[in-house]
């Protein structure tokens, strides 16, 4: 397996998904940008879900989405595959199935050589080929920060959409995978996280959110995204708002990695993505005071390939969901709020 010779984060300004421009910056350039209004187009930007959804006949629609990032890990065959499970997710978040996946590449070619650049293709054509889907081709420039990622078409039926704005009063929340990636990525890059937490981290941002998302679909799902660099309060703030509801977060229920926990327990391993989320949730969220630091820093935390977070109906079997675990519920209330308790 190629190795770098030079560090693949030590080349990045930001990591994986938490080099997302922020929030609170973003909305506001796009919100007034022209919408498409073709009557196939049956999910667009208006509601700021995981992938466009197109309808091509009644019972086929396609679903397209792109994601890239720079480096969060310094192996090369681990970063094609974290970027290529990620981009892969937006599709699952919609309840579709990635048919064929295209290269997005910027990369310093002259610095760290072709071998570098081959294992972070081998690896994201591994996890591709895994979902089932093909890589059929991409695009590349010279840049001196490396970044890759995909982009993604799957397809669904029009029927069985699962976007974020689909919630209903009493709807309990599920998140299927652990949080903390964030904070573990960030750590590794200051020296302060082993080996062995990096390495389980790498393996929770590999796992495909596929099982995940047909169960969801066979549980009545009503409305879902994946977690990814905005944290957990972020994209449930885009799935309350959506769904014209207010949220309520059990703190000490959502899952964590191990380890986390003391990583979060001051502000060492907070990156400047998580930093931004926390100052844009403050405007909607409210944290508890009895709430434990680290665990209000966890809610925040910018997370590269997460796992899926859903709408369930209250008598949906949770356990049926692979890694499912309760984290609260939506509640009627002024539509995007979310109290974490």
């Amino acid at each position: 397996m190629a190795t770098s010779a030079i560090p693949l984060t030590s080349l990045s300004s930001g990591a994986g998904c938490g080099c997302k421009l922020p929030a609170a910056d973003v909305l506001p350039i796009v919100k007034d940008l022209p919408v498409a209004t073709d009557p196939r187009l049956l999910v667009g930007t208006p509601t700021g879900d995981d992938a466009a959804v197109f309808r091509l006949s009644d019972d086929l629609a396609l679903v397209q989405t792109i994601d890239f990032f720079t480096p969060l890990v310094d192996d090369p065959y681990d970063f094609g595959r974290v970027a290529a499970a990620n981009a892969l997710s937006d599709v699952y978040a919609m309840g579709g199935t990635p048919l064929t996946a295209m290269n997005v590449v910027a990369f310093p070619l002259e610095r760290l050589g072709g071998d570098v650049l081959a294992a972070i293709l081998r690896g994201g054509a591994d996890v591709v080929g895994a979902a089932g889907a093909s890589v059929v081709g991409g695009h590349s420039i010279k840049d001196d920060e490396p970044k890759y990622g995909l982009a993604v078409t799957g397809t669904v039926h029009p029927d069985r959409i699962t976007s974020n704005a689909g919630g209903r009063p009493g709807d309990r929340l599920v998140l299927t995978k652990p949080l903390g990636v964030g904070a573990i990525v960030t750590a590794a890059k200051r020296g302060a996280a082993g080996s062995g937490l990096v390495a389980r981290a790498v393996e929770i941002m590999v796992e495909l959110n596929a099982a995940a998302s047909r169960a969801a679909v066979a549980a009545g799902v009503r409305g879902m995204t994946d977690v990814t660099g905005f944290g957990l309060l972020g994209h449930l703030h885009n799935l309350a708002r959506e769904s014209g509801l207010a949220a309520e977060v059990d703190a000490a229920a959502v899952p964590a990695i191990d380890g986390v926990a003391e990583l979060l327990a001051d502000a060492g391993a907070v990156s400047g993505g998580s930093a931004r989320n926390a100052e844009w949730a403050a405007g909607f969220a409210t944290i508890a005071p009895g709430v434990d630091p680290w665990r209000a820093r966890l809610v925040t935390d910018a997370t590269t390939s997460g796992g899926l977070l859903m709408a369930l109906p209250s008598g949906a079997d949770v356990a049926a969901i692979p890694g499912g675990v309760v984290v609260g519920r939506l509640v009627d209330g002024p539509r995007g709020t979310i109290s974490v308790r």
